[in-house]
């Protein structure tokens, strides 16, 4: 049966340190909603109300887009082994980019990531946990290492170039500031 907190118990930070996988759910005002996969050991739990996790260049910037206008962020995780477990994570996010102050204090938290373009910080208001029954049993064997390869043969300046094309505005149009208040 599912239970609700106020907090994630110490037991379900235990199980989020142990995932490989985790999904993030956000949606703007009028916005297609998005929901991304997410690996690489880019999460850290902070506290009991406060996770953060850093994002690497991709294809999208739509959470960035999306918490411009609506701070709302899910965070689910799900046992792909052992005993049947959904976990999500409600609450309120904000972007931290290399810019800003708290970036180098958040940052130390992660193994270095080749493309980092920016960090979430989810303060959690609602726990929930689920069975997950029917989440089927699934076999992990390694993090890819393609995305970290690509970015490293860009480089920060092909980053930079590719952030210009491609990151700058989610898919509905909306700006991401990734590189300021002013784009």
């Amino acid at each position: 049966m599912g239970q609700q907190y106020t907090a994630i118990p110490e037991k379900q930070v235990a199980f989020i340190r142990e995932q490989k996988i985790f999904f993030v759910g956000t949606a703007g005002v009028d916005t297609r909603v998005n929901v991304s996969p997410k690996g690489m050991d880019s999460l850290r739990v902070l506290s009991a109300n406060r996770v953060i996790w850093l994002n690497v260049t991709g294809s999208g910037n739509e959470t960035a887009a999306h918490l411009l206008e609506q701070s709302r962020m899910t965070i689910m995780f799900c046992a792909m082994v052992g005993a049947p477990l959904i976990l999500r994570l409600y609450g309120n996010a904000k972007a931290v980019h290399p810019r800003d102050p708290e970036w180098a204090e958040l940052y130390g938290q992660f193994n270095p990531l080749p493309g980092a373009r920016q960090m979430f910080d989810l303060t959690v208001d609602l726990v929930q946990t689920s069975c997950g029954m029917a989440v089927p049993n699934l076999e992990y064997k390694a993090d890819r290492s393609l995305l970290s390869d690509w970015a490293t043969k860009k480089g920060p300046e092909g980053i930079r170039d590719y952030w210009t094309e491609k990151n700058q505005t989610s898919l509905d149009g909306k700006p991401t500031r990734i590189f300021g208040a002013a784009e």
